[in-house]
């Protein structure tokens, strides 16, 4: 089944920032990598190579042939170490883990597109770094199993493979990680927690090229992996997160924690047993017309997946062809333009 692109198709977007959170909960502003202006055809090619990689893979343990995501879409500042030193990393949904590119990664990439300054990451320049072997239990949740034949001189290696080959390879380390904090009053502070994440030691394929190169990924996948659930079980945090667009810049602001304010009155409970975060979806409203959808594979709603490094909204023909025919009814004075001989366009002013 083909899947058609529709831009501008949002949950939530604010343009003024305005947010009260509870004490204890991290904070980050995140920037986007696409800020300049990009073709429909760049934006579609990016979605298909991550989407290739994520809802193609295989749901295999930490260290095999797995395969979380391409490039993401938004990059944010975190501190690692003590003192922290300054990285810039992937703020990514679809991938489990936190990692950053090391001092001895000879073919890690030395400059960046994005304009931004890469470090490199060295566990000897922090008081406060373990570098984990592979019998720590530490080691065993980032795997979630034991693995066979190590020893305590061992370290706790990981291997991630991408599907167009790319690979990042390192081990494991415990370190501190700093990231701001809004309490009720909206005043930042520096908060912090110890979490486990990847010293990459070796990259290959893609991930040596510096045009949108950032210092790693730090990964809000489900697992146990993941620096969500790390900080929220040592009771830095809740298990729950918040993302805010900016349609100014394309940035906007990422949220750990329950927000206080605005309150949202909508929920969608997410899909138990999913190694990404997915949904239901019921219906599609346009202009006060329900378009109810199939429900031939579930009774409780079509299946979508929620992704922070997706640029567009990707849909079926059976749900984008009648979407497109109730917005033509209720608009039908809109000029329908191909755009680069394979988008349809519309402009449209109104509200």
């Amino acid at each position: 089944m083909g899947l058609r692109a529709v831009l501008m198709l949002g949950l939530c977007i604010w343009q003024n920032f305005v947010i009260s959170m509870v004490s204890g909960n991290a904070h980050f502003r995140v920037e986007h990598k696409f800020r300049g202006k990009r073709t429909l055809k760049e934006l579609r090619d990016h979605d298909a190579r991550r989407h290739g990689r994520m809802l193609g893979a295989v749901d295999v343990p930490l260290g095999g042939n797995w395969q979380p995501s391409d490039a993401g879409l938004y990059f944010t500042r975190i501190g690692l170490g003590d003192p922290p030193k300054e990285f810039h990393v992937q703020l990514d949904t679809g991938s489990q883990v936190l990692w950053v590119n090391g001092a001895s990664c000879d073919k890690c990439p030395r400059e960046s597109g994005l304009g931004i300054k890469l470090n490199f990451y060295d566990a000897n320049s922090s008081s406060t770094a373990k570098l984990l072997t592979c019998g720590d239990e530490k080691c065993t949740m980032m795997y979630q199993l034991a693995l066979s034949g190590c020893n305590s001189h061992m370290h706790c290696e990981y291997q991630v493979t991408y599907g167009d080959g790319s690979i990042t390879s390192g081990y494991f380390v415990e370190d501190s990680i700093h990231f701001d904090k809004v309490s009720g009053n909206q005043q930042t502070t520096t908060g912090n927690g110890s979490v486990v994440f990847g010293c990459a030691a070796n990259q290959v394929g893609e991930l040596t090229a510096p045009d949108a190169a950032v210092d790693g990924i730090l990964g809000f996948g489900q697992r146990n992996s993941s620096v969500l659930s790390q900080l929220a079980a040592a009771g830095k945090v809740k298990r729950m997160f918040s993302h805010c667009l900016d349609t100014v810049n394309g940035g906007g602001i990422f949220s750990i924690g329950q927000l206080v304010e605005p309150k949202l009155n909508a929920t969608a409970p997410l899909i138990p047993h999913k190694p990404h975060y997915y949904i239901f979806m019921k219906s599609v409203e346009v202009a006060g017309d329900v378009l109810e959808l199939s429900t031939s594979t579930s009774r409780y709603g079509r299946e979508a997946m929620v992704d922070s490094g997706t640029t567009l909204v990707h849909l079926p023909d059976d749900i984008y062809e009648p979407i497109m025919e109730k917005i033509l009814s209720q608009q039908p004075n809109l000029q329908i333009h191909i755009v680069q001989e394979q988008f349809k366009c519309f402009q449209y002013s109104g509200k």
